[in-house]
């Protein structure tokens, strides 16, 4: 097809165009080729600014499940929405931001603050939305990690994020990695700086590490008005520029013509893209682009519905595995028997609004009275309602929500307990006859700024005027990323503790399951709670630095979340990988098969493929151990598999598996380890590097409770 266009017709490729649909981006077609052009649209936690579709859980909760099929399934329902709405990307999943910035504004739309983790539900995530047809675009490709400055404002430069070597490898770009050998059709670069270098025409990282190391063959988009220059951009590795490239479009046809750009460049983008659409299954029986997504949406127009009603039970099921169970004292969870429960906070509520709003994305924005009217500037928390999800360009726009109220009101006419609510009151006073207590409070997230704190003291006095009149207070927050909790957690009468974090549609119908035990909680923490703010050190807080090119150095490595606790010898509050049951799960017998494969081969020696060279997915050993329920309910469980490199300061997450275990069952749970699990980057020879010496390995249910340990030498 391509070797039929005219260079016209390539350059058209490679910018968006405005067209009278609502969706993201758009790419003009080719009526003589038969190509219809494509839609891109948000985003990675459902397709927003449209009406007939749901609202998913979001990264933070896909992380905090541990479900690799889980998260698969999510993908392919995500994605099926987008089909049926004629959008050929969704964009995302996130692995950028890599949560190196405690605070920053969009964490929430990744998975983990550990790389490992964050990379393997991007994989599932990729395999799942393309398996039905539609493009997958990972982002934020590469140094998103915060939001202040991340775009150039008048005479200031955007951030300049600068990574060395060996932190990109063994951090930053691992996730990137595992998601282009998933086979991630697309790559959206950010619009910081990376090293010296917009992100976007960046030779080293898009055309040398990505397109190189990496062997990726899929095209590279800009995130959406990150294309600040011309020619160099595409000289960079950029293939395609949104919402438009008008810094290059007519520009890039003059340069060819006089011989001042490769025209042979400008086929390779327009390859890769047409490539990509072929590659999905776009060329045969697909909607037509941007058929279900009206420019907006309170205008006339034909509905088309975006659900499939056997999606529900991933909806659901996203919304349960997301919520993370820390506390559970005086046998207070699952809740039996009760006669009166009473409930408080801001964050229980549906919010008092969906706005439909115009903007530069033609975003729904989330009703602006749950977040004080403020759209674009960060508050700690949003008062006026529960979150579904965060905000800005990973926001959702369900047709239909279930609110933590709504739920607890409709198990009150089922069961016939007496429901009081406070929900309204700054000070309440707590009904005696309480059998329970439940406060409900939020932190907000949305991009474009970062988080102002990771807790807020109107919160927690309200948790703690709650307890001091309420022997049993279960605490429920929806956070938009790590919040910290020592302002009330070691109250007495704080019982019970559940980050509920963004469970999308289904959130209160999730809770209830919960909290009356129809499901068994199952989530760990994707990140580490600390005691205090300070103990995150450095990586608390974007970097501030005044004057007109300002400068970020991360150089931390691997050593972030908990490698840094671990590292520095800080106790947390509570630990990466940790997350309570109903049950009680009990790990023996380790053993571990090794080494294997060409373990004596220090470098990899096979060829570049997707993802890298090829032997450096081979497997090198394997650890199994036996996970058995022994306690009363029936559960799933996360095995980790922590790894200690030789030379390393900290374990590093190296495998984990989530089973069901009835009542009494036992399983053997096994985890293969592959050349790229064990090596690390050798800045020097600019390999990876499989050393020789003594690797430890760790089995257990959280980053800090690891009871089977075994080595192997090699």
């Amino acid at each position: 097809m391509v070797d039929q266009m005219t260079l016209e017709e390539k350059v058209g490729l490679t910018g968006g165009v405005s067209l009278p649909n609502g969706c993201s981006g758009n790419i003009a077609a080719i009526p003589r080729l038969g190509f219809p052009g494509l839609c891109l649209s948000d985003g990675g936690q459902g397709l927003r600014a449209t009406d007939a579709v749901s609202g998913f859980a979001s990264g933070i909760s896909v992380g905090a499940s541990w479900n690799k099929d889980l998260t698969l399934n999510r993908g392919a329902a995500m994605a099926g929405e987008f089909k049926r709405k004629g959008v050929n990307m969704l964009l995302g999943p996130v692995v950028g931001p890599a949560w190196s910035v405690v605070r920053g504004g969009r964490n929430w739309e990744a998975a983990s603050a550990d790389a490992y983790l964050s990379g393997v539900m991007a994989a599932q995530t990729v395999r799942g939305i393309q398996s039905v047809n539609v493009m997958a675009s990972t982002k934020h490709y590469i140094g998103n990690e915060q939001e202040l400055h991340r775009t150039p404002a008048g005479e200031t430069a955007a951030v300049s994020i600068n990574i060395d070597d060996k932190s990109m490898h063994e951090f930053f770009l691992w996730p990137f990695q595992d998601a282009v050998k998933a086979g991630s059709v697309n790559i959206m670069c950010s619009y910081q700086q990376l090293n010296q270098t917009y992100a976007c025409a960046n030779d080293k990282s898009q055309n040398g590490l990505l397109k190189g190391e990496l062997g990726f063959r899929g095209f590279v988009v800009s995130d959406w008005s990150a294309l600040y220059g011309g020619l160099e951009y595409a000289t960079g590795g950029l293939d395609m520029g949104m919402p438009n490239a008008s810094r290059w479009d007519k520009n890039l046809v003059q340069a060819v013509q006089n011989g001042s750009f490769a025209e042979s460049r400008v086929t390779d983008m327009a390859t890769r893209i047409i490539a990509a659409w072929y590659q999905v299954g776009q060329d045969k029986g697909f909607p037509r682009p941007g058929i279900g997504m009206p420019k907006l949406v309170t205008d006339s127009h034909t509905v088309f519905e975006g659900r499939d009603p056997k999606d529900r039970s991933t909806i659901l099921q996203g919304a349960i595995e997301g919520h993370v169970l820390v506390k559970n004292e005086k046998h207070t969870l699952p809740l039996r028997n009760l006669k009166t429960l009473s409930i408080f906070g801001y964050s229980a509520n549906t919010p008092p609004k969906w706005t439909a709003a115009e903007d530069i994305e033609g975003s729904w924005t989330y009703g602006k009275a749950a977040v004080l009217g403020l759209n674009e500037n960060q508050t700690a928390i949003a008062p006026l309602g529960t979150l579904f999800g965060g905000g800005g360009s990973g926001a959702i726009t369900p047709a239909t929500s279930s609110s933590p109220r709504d739920a607890l009101v409709a198990k009150a006419a089922e069961d016939g307990f007496t429901l009081y609510e406070g929900l309204g009151s700054n000070r309440p006073s707590v009904n005696p006859s309480s059998d329970a207590c439940i406060v409900f409070g939020n932190a907000w997230s949305i991009g474009r700024t970062d988080r102002p704190a990771l807790q807020d003291d109107y919160t927690d006095t309200l948790i703690r005027t709650i307890a001091s009149q309420c022997a049993r207070t279960i605490v429920v927050l929806h956070n938009a990323g790590i919040r910290t909790v020592d302002g009330f957690i070691d109250h007495p009468n704080v019982t019970a503790l559940l980050f509920a974090h963004l469970p999308g549609q289904q959130s209160g119908e999730a809770l209830v399951s919960l909290l009356w035990g129809m499901s068994n909680p199952s989530g760990k923490l994707p990140y580490t709670v600390a005691r205090s703010q300070s103990d995150y050190g450095a990586l608390l807080n974007p970097h501030t630095q005044d004057g007109k090119n300002p400068q970020a150095d991360f150089s931390a490595g691997i050593y972030t979340d908990y490698k840094y606790f671990e590292k520095k010898g800080i106790q947390p509050r509570y630990e990466f990988g940790f997350g309570l049951s109903y049950t009680r799960y009990h790990y023996s017998a380790i053993r571990i098969q090794g080494p294997l494969g060409n373990f004596h081969r220090k470098w990899p020696r096979g060829r570049v493929v997707s993802g890298g060279q090829e032997d450096l997915w081979e497997s090198i050993a394997t650890v199994s151990c036996t996970v058995v329920n022994r306690g009363p309910a029936d559960g799933a469980e996360v095995a980790q598999l922590y790894v200690r490199i030789p030379g390393t300061k900290a374990k590093q997450l190296r495998g984990f598996s989530k089973e069901f275990l009835r009542v009494g069952q036992s399983m053997r749970v096994s985890f293969v380890l592959t050349r790229r699990d064990l090596s690390v980057w050798d800045t020097g020879a600019q390999r990876w590097l499989l050393q020789r010496g003594r690797y430890k390995f760790y089995v257990g249910p959280s980053s800090a409770k690891v009871p089977l340990r075994t080595t192997l030498a090699i």
